[in-house]
């Protein structure tokens, strides 16, 4: 649980990446669950913040719990106690540079324009789906992100979002049609 003296103390500009979990044995091991895609957020030399800043010392995935679980050791945390004072705290990042990627704090707010130039509106949220997450738009609208083609600053110092959008996306059915 995030309390709020861990939010007021957090550097300015860091992402949710996950959670600590539980200690993994007794030499400083512990377990942590992603919530993100981004492997490299465990993998050695990742600076971590968790009301202080650790780097990973080395990772291993659980792939028999699921791809978001990993154990990892952190540099200066040897002993399982220091590992019980860090379970189910939040997980911190500073955001990677990855222009090809549609990063969801980014997404929230922008403004959807097809590749056509037509305005869709605003993505008010991201929804976790099984197939392809979807951006919510301020209509109700979904559109699924594999049709997102880039997410990108605007002159008006927020994001928007290109589409291509299959045709009929965002056709409307009235009932009797």
């Amino acid at each position: 649980m995030t309390t709020e003296s861990d939010v007021s103390s957090r550097p300015e500009g860091l992402l949710e990446v996950g959670r600590f979990g539980r200690p993994h044995g007794v030499r400083g091991q512990i377990y942590v669950k992603l919530t993100t895609d981004r492997d490299e957020r465990v993998a050695r030399g990742a600076r971590l913040w968790a009301g202080s800043w650790f780097e990973v010392a080395s990772s291993a995935p659980m792939f028999s719990t699921g791809p978001d679980r990993w154990v990892v050791s952190l540099v200066g945390v040897d002993d399982r106690n220091v590992c019980e004072r860090l379970v189910n705290r939040v997980i911190w990042a500073e955001p990677i540079d990855d222009p090809d990627a549609v990063w969801v704090h980014e997404a929230i707010g922008a403004e959807v324009v097809g590749v056509d130039g037509e305005h869709h509106g605003r993505c008010v949220a991201v929804v976790a789906n099984p197939a392809n997450d979807l951006l919510e738009l301020e209509s109700g609208a979904l559109v699924p992100v594999i049709f997102v083609v880039s997410v990108r600053p605007n002159d008006a110092g927020g994001y928007t979002a290109l589409i291509d959008p299959p045709a009929g996306l965002f056709d409307v059915f009235v009932d009797g049609e």
